[in-house]
C-alpha cells in the first residue's frame, strides 16, 4: 500500500463541500484533531475547477495553470501532501501533477504565463510533487489511522442498517492509488467497522455511479435520475438506514434529489446520507449542529438516528 502522511497536509478545501455541506469540513477537522493529524488549511487556495472542467467550462490548461498555483501555495507553507475532502479534487489534483511531471511543453506553457503576468513565484518545476506520494483522499487519512479509531468513539451505530458508496473519481480514476479495493471496493466499510459497525457489505448496484454526470444532472436529467434511483432502489431494498459516501457530489444528488427520485419510482426511500468524516465525527461524539451540521441536510438525519447511546466501556 501507498505511503500515507499524518502531518505536513494541507487540508484542501472543496466548493461543494463549502456551499452544500460545511459540516464535511468540520467533522473532518473534528476527526483529525481526535486523531493527531497535523493539518492546516489556506486562505490563498482556490476551485480545483472541478465541476468547470468536467462541464466544458475550463480546458486542461486552465486547470493545470490553477493547479500548480495550489501546489505552490503549499509547498510554501512547507506542506506538500494535499488531503481531498473532494473525490473530484483528489482526481484533478492528481491528474494535474502528473500533467506538469510528465508534459514538458504544458508545464513550460503555463510557467510563462505565469511569467508573463508578474507571477514568476508560482511557478512548478518537474515533480516537485508526486501523484502517488503527495496528492490524499480523507480516507486515506483516516485508514492510516484505522487502529486508533476504536478508542475515540463514544457512540455506538450498530444498530443501524449502513451501506457504502465509494464514488467513481476515488475508485474508477487512479486506480494504482486507490486504497481497499476497486472492484468491490471497501475503504470506507473498513473504516466504518473501526467504529464498531458493520456495513452490508456488497448489494446490487454498489460499483454503480450516482448519477451525477456533472452537467448531464441538469441537460439530461432522465439519464441522471435514472442511474441515481438503480442505487436508492438497491439499498431500500436492503432496508438501509445510513449511506456513506466520501464525495460532496455523490452527497448532493442523494439527499437533495432523494425525494424527487421516491416520487419518480412511487416508493418511499428512508436512508439519511452521510459523508464519512460525518459518521465518523458522530461515532466520535462530535455535536450534530456544530460538527456533523445536520441542519445542511435534505433528508433529516434525525428521521433516522433519533437517540444516540453511549459505547459500554
Amino acid at each position: 500500500m501507498k505511503e500515507i502522511p499524518d502531518k505536513n497536509i494541507l487540508l484542501f478545501r472543496s466548493c461543494l463541500v463549502s456551499v452544500e455541506y460545511p459540516g464535511v469540513e468540520a467533522s473532518t477537522k473534528f476527526v483529525f484533531d481526535k486523531l493527531g493529524v497535523d493539518y492546516a488549511i489556506s486562505e490563498k487556495q482556490t476551485c480545483c475547477t472541478g465541476l468547470g472542467h468536467y462541464s466544458d467550462v475550463f480546458d486542461q490548461l486552465s486547470t493545470s495553470a490553477i493547479g500548480a498555483r495550489n501546489f505552490r501555495i503549499a509547498k510554501d507553507l512547507d506542506r506538500p501532501n494535499l488531503v481531498m475532502m473532494c473525490a473530484t479534487c483528489y482526481a484533478i489534483n492528481k491528474k494535474s501533477v502528473k500533467l506538469l511531471n510528465n508534459k514538458d511543453e504544458l508545464r513550460e506553457k503555463i510557467n510563462n504565463l505565469f511569467d508573463e503576468n508578474g507571477l514568476g513565484h508560482l511557478k512548478y518545476e518537474k515533480d516537485e510533487l508526486k501523484p502517488t506520494e503527495n496528492i490524499f483522499h480523507v480516507v486515506d487519512i483516516l485508514y492510516n489511522k484505522i487502529d486508533e479509531i476504536p478508542d475515540k468513539i463514544k457512540y455506538d451505530l450498530s444498530d443501524y442498517t449502513i451501506a457504502t458508496h465509494h464514488g467513481c473519481h476515488y475508485c474508477k480514476v487512479h486506480y494504482e492509488d486507490t486504497v481497499g479495493g476497486v472492484r468491490d471496493p471497501h475503504i470506507l466499510d473498513d473504516i466504518i467497522g473501526a467504529c464498531g459497525c458493520e456495513t452490508i457489505g456488497w448489494y446490487d448496484h454498489k460499483r454503480a455511479t450516482c448519477g451525477t454526470g456533472f452537467r448531464q444532472r441538469y441537460s439530461n436529467p432522465e439519464l441522471s435520475f435514472s442511474a441515481t434511483a438503480d442505487k436508492m432502489n438497491a439499498i431500500c431494498d436492503e432496508d438501509v438506514d445510513i449511506m456513506v459516501h466520501l464525495c460532496p457530489n455523490c452527497h448532493i444528488q442523494f439527499d437533495r434529489y432523494q425525494h424527487l427520485i421516491a416520487d419518480r419510482e412511487k416508493r418511499k426511500f428512508r436512508a439519511i446520507h452521510l459523508n464519512i468524516a460525518q459518521f465518523v465525527a458522530l461515532a466520535m461524539g462530535g455535536d450534530l449542529d456544530k460538527v456533523i451540521g445536520a441542519k445542511a441536510h435534505t433528508v433529516p438525519i434525525d428521521s433516522v438516528i433519533k437517540d444516540l447511546k453511549e459505547v459500554e466501556k
